[in-house]
């Protein structure tokens, strides 16, 4: 007796079963991509009424009485010059301490500790700082450099911004190093280079752009941070440059003046507010040109 199979049978030779499988796919595919669809669309319209909000009520208290004069009481038709300058400085010098710290813990733990159980913990800690709340940042300088200072500063809120700029470089740093390939070292080693050289010479070049896209997210970052500079440099309505004294910001001082009575200083808010989010557009394009350069 010869027995047959039959190859027809079963739900995959079936074509009823097969077209059945086929609509219930395509009715998910369609669900998913459409609820994507939807979620993205309302994202944009949420950003894009930011954005067209934020520039409605920038542009229109936009002039050159903000870029050369300070803050005034209400009615004195003042700017946002010492506010400007404060920003840029302790800016710059949190960037200028945090950036050198990040790279050199970056690269501890991508060329000589990435496996121990010290680069391990190095890396745990930098993972938590990155995602702590600023505020928490602010009091921890409050209490080991405003305190014993005697009072607010510029140079206060410079370390509470590089304290904010160390992991976000740390992370970058380690990352765009363990991208270099394997072989780069072995050649510069078999040349006869010491590790330090190896590093500096052919891995920070191979990583430039990377490690300079994370210095641009991490400038992109503290620009706009207000919570640890209201514990630190605090603000100043008057010129002031000196580290050692309460130093304006124009986060800060939007904050001041977002909920006054006086729609003049409501105004400078506004503006205040278009000219940081400028700048961290600006530098967000930056960095996404460099890394574009890289990849």
């Amino acid at each position: 007796m010869s027995a047959t199979l039959d190859i027809g049978a079963g739900p995959l030779k079936d074509i009823a079963t097969a077209e059945r499988l086929a609509r219930r796919r395509r009715r998910t595919n369609y669900l998913v991509a459409g609820l994507c669809t939807l979620a993205t669309i309302i994202g944009l319209i949420g950003l894009m009424s930011i954005l067209f909000t934020l520039c409605w009520r920038g542009f229109g208290g936009l002039r050159l009485t903000v870029f050369t004069r300070v803050t005034l009481p209400a009615g004195s038709n003042g700017g946002l010059l010492n506010a400007i300058v404060g920003s840029l400085i302790q800016t710059a010098i949190g960037t200028a301490i945090g950036t050198p710290i990040g790279l050199m813990v970056g690269t501890y733990l991508s060329e000589y500790a990435r496996s121990s159980a010290l680069g391990n913990a190095v890396r745990f800690v930098s993972d938590v700082l990155l995602s702590a709340p600023s505020i928490l940042i602010g009091l921890f300088v409050y209490q080991i450099v405003v305190s014993p200072m005697g009072g607010f500063s510029g140079i206060a809120g410079a370390i509470a911004l590089a304290i904010i700029v160390i992991p976000i470089v740390v992370r970058t740093t380690e990352d765009m190093l363990r991208l270099i390939p394997i072989s780069l070292r072995e050649a510069a080693v078999a040349l006869g280079a010491p590790k330090w050289k190896m590093i500096v010479l052919i891995c920070y070049r191979a990583a430039r752009e990377g490690i300079t896209t994370g210095v641009l997210l991490a400038i992109a970052r503290v620009a706009g941070e207000t919570a640890p500079l209201l514990f630190t440099s605090l603000g100043n309505l008057n010129w002031s440059v000196n580290l050692g004294r309460e130093m304006s910001s124009l986060p800060v001082t939007i904050y001041n003046y977002a909920g006054s009575a006086f729609e003049d200083l409501v105004q400078l808010a506004w503006v205040g507010a278009l000219l940081i989010t400028a700048g961290v557009l600006a530098l967000n394009i930056l960095a996404r040109l460099v890394l574009r350069r890289r990849t």
